[in-house]
């Protein structure tokens, strides 16, 4: 019975809408843990670029999935199912609920519904597609995509490279569309979920990514993409904040064209988030800015 499950409150939404503040208040009202399902922040060596929670933050609440691994380490949607359904089964053992929280929508899809089978690709097939689109571009990657696959083309998110670059390399490893092995079914959980979805009026969410793009720069994300900057091959670090600065360091751009880069490119990104999560009926939508927040999320069942 639902009501003799422990619960999982989902803190979803775009980048800089304040998930880990809300979050991080969300979970000492419950006394409990945070399961992160950003697919960034697990990384040691990304920080300021992730918006990880502060040393601060990570003290006054426990926080799993942040902070694991090394940059060097590829991970997937599979992978964090698997592990996120471990910490909130550790988290249970003591708590009756816990908070999960984060905007890549296809971990949180991973952890509350499961995914689908999928037979293995092919990595050299993989590495050649990755490198002819880091010269070629989106342009060329979209056509690719509607001549050898154009199911996923009617019905996938073309303007999503790292979406279709997926179903490109698994066409070509597999001959099949990605899209015959979706069949859609949901996993049981052996929890109740509460889905939350934080939103703000676009105009103000774009100036808070613009603030918040320029906190990164004062506190010193050029010298951290430098350091990394001997590694920018990884896939990992093909991600906005970084790969922007890394042109900028190759010569590509000046420091304040990286930077407006950066800030358009993290409102596109926003702008897929949004659009991801709003396909998402049962996503109960608050706003970031309510003064009742957690209190409403409380009242959700």
């Amino acid at each position: 019975m639902t009501s003799e499950l422990p619960t999982v409150y989902v803190i979803a939404g775009p980048t800089a809408v304040g998930k880990t503040a809300i979050a991080i208040n969300l979970a000492k009202r419950l006394g409990t843990a945070i399961v992160s399902a950003d697919s960034r922040q697990c990384y040691r060596e990304m920080n300021i670029g992730t918006a990880k929670p502060s040393a601060a933050d990570l003290e006054e609440v426990k926080h799993y999935f942040v902070n694991s691994f090394p940059v060097t380490e590829e991970l997937d949607a599979a992978d964090y199912e698997s592990m996120a359904l471990e910490y909130l089964a550790g988290i249970f053992k003591d708590h009756g609920a816990a908070v999960v929280c984060g905007g890549t929508g296809l971990y949180i899809k991973a952890l509350c519904e499961g995914l689908d089978s999928m037979p293995a690709v092919d990595e050299g097939i993989a590495k050649e597609l990755g490198s002819l689109y880091e010269s070629l571009g989106l342009a060329w990657l979209q056509q690719a995509v509607r001549q050898e696959d154009p199911e996923f083309f009617s019905k996938g998110e073309i303007q999503n490279p790292a979406r279709l670059l997926r179903a490109l390399i698994f066409k070509r490893s597999t001959g099949e569309s990605i899209v015959s092995f979706r069949t859609g079914a949901v996993k049981e959980r052996p929890f109740h979920i509460v889905k939350i979805g934080l939103e703000l009026p676009r105009e103000v969410l774009y100036e808070r990514i613009n603030h918040r793009v320029d906190i990164m720069m004062q506190q010193g994300l050029l010298e951290e993409v430098k350091k990394l900057q001997l590694q920018k091959q990884l896939k990992n670090l093909q991600t906005v904040g970084y790969s922007e600065l890394f042109d900028h360091l190759d010569g590509k751009y000046t420091l304040e064209e990286a930077i407006e880069k950066i800030k358009q490119n993290t409102r596109h990104y926003a702008k897929r988030q949004m659009t991801w999560f709003r396909k998402d009926k049962q996503i109960h939508w608050i706003s970031a800015d309510d003064p009742a927040l957690i209190d409403k999320i409380l009242a959700l069942k």
